[in-house]
């Protein structure tokens, strides 16, 4: 067994005029699965870009908000995620500060609620 911290926030990220972002790469996959836990502080943001393959940002503390190409903002709060399709136009932010777990890789297929 081994034990880490995810929430060591080594890598700040300015791409795509993003503000108060910073990274820590976590683990990767064979294939182009990877698993990175970002933090945005309060007033930041995730710069609008194309998901350069399927990705899934799931909130784990704070809150915020998701929008895809349209602009459309959705409220996020911790225990909620959002998935963007590989090459979809989308941004993400926070007045309050916010961390997330993102999961980018291979498609991923969502299971539905258990009844």
């Amino acid at each position: 067994m081994r034990t880490f911290r995810f929430d060591r926030a080594e890598r700040p990220i300015p791409a795509y005029d993003s503000i108060g972002l910073v990274a820590t790469r976590i683990a990767a996959g064979d294939g182009r699965v990877r698993l990175t836990c970002l933090t945005v502080e309060a007033g930041g943001v995730i710069g609008t870009h194309q998901a350069p393959s399927s990705q899934m940002f799931l909130v784990t503390a704070g809150a915020g908000w998701a929008a895809g190409a349209d602009g459309v903002r959705a409220a996020v709060r911790a225990g909620d995620g959002v998935v963007w399709d590989e090459g979809e136009v989308h941004t993400s932010g926070t007045d309050g500060g916010l961390t997330a777990l993102v999961i980018e890789g291979a498609p991923l297929t969502l299971f539905d609620p258990a009844a």
